[in-house]
């Protein structure tokens, strides 16, 4: 059974892409990434040494991961780097994930295809594009106007017309477009937003690095009568700024 949640943010729109049918993206989505196939190889040995032999196993999560092109959404200085098995820095003191942990988070959400996701954190976009090539409909928040921005623009040129990219603080998620089938959080609030939790489907995920120094990936799912919590993994993340660093 597909899962539907739904979550958001309250600023200002950045950009606003059209949406396409559920699972696609834009016919020159497909001709870019052929352009980008000369580093295709690369994905490949990503997915199968950095992902799988870690034991990420859902294959709609491991098809995504070798279909989208990460040097296009990360900056040129660090596009040699973009399949290696570490963070990479993409301005404004902010961070892109390893493969490995985008890859692990995306897992956690159990899509099946065709949901409506929101991500808070954008960065760079490319955690918001491997959620677009298994869901119908990504909406993504960041609160640096310059990444929002960027992101926006890089989601674009290679044709993902089903992601929705806003500006803005998104402690409080996307409210008008709630609720969710699952929401990914790439930044670590000290505490889980409610907010967000409110905005969850019922059987719907929320996957969220949570804590200060010592910090825990978390995977909460909302049922009929609440919603249960476990742990996946330690993590480290990049604090969550805006509302969420003031409490």
């Amino acid at each position: 059974m597909n899962r539907t949640a739904r979550t958001g943010l309250v600023l200002g729109l950045v950009a606003l892409l059209p949406a396409c049918p559920p699972g696609k993206r834009a016919p020159q989505a497909d001709a870019i990434a052929r352009g980008a196939d000369d580093r295709a190889a690369e994905r490949a040995a990503m997915v199968a040494d950095q992902i799988e032999a870690r034991g990420v196993r859902d294959p709609l999560v491991l098809a995504a991961m070798r279909r989208v092109p990460r040097h296009r959404l990360v900056p040129e200085d660090v596009r040699p780097l973009a399949y290696a098995d570490h963070p990479l820095p993409i301005g404004s003191g902010q961070t892109i994930s390893q493969p490995y942990v985008v890859a692990l988070m995306t897992e956690a959400l159990g899509l099946a295809g065709g949901e409506r996701v929101l991500e808070v954190g954008t960065g760079s976009g490319y955690q918001a594009a491997v959620l677009a090539e298994i869901a119908g409909e990504v909406r993504t928040v960041e609160i640096v106007p310059e990444l929002a921005q960027r992101a926006a623009r890089d989601l674009a040129a290679l044709g993902y017309r089903n992601v929705h990219v806003r500006e803005g603080d998104g402690y409080r998620g996307w409210p008008e477009r709630a609720p969710f089938d699952a929401i990914v959080v790439t930044a670590a609030p000290d505490h889980v937003p409610q907010p967000l939790v409110d905005q969850l489907a019922v059987g719907g995920r929320l996957v969220i690095p949570v804590g200060d120094r010592d910090q825990e990936l978390l995977v909460l799912e909302r049922t009929p009568d609440g919603v249960e919590r476990r742990t996946l993994t330690p993590v480290r993340f990049v604090p969550m700024t805006g509302e969420a660093a003031g409490r």
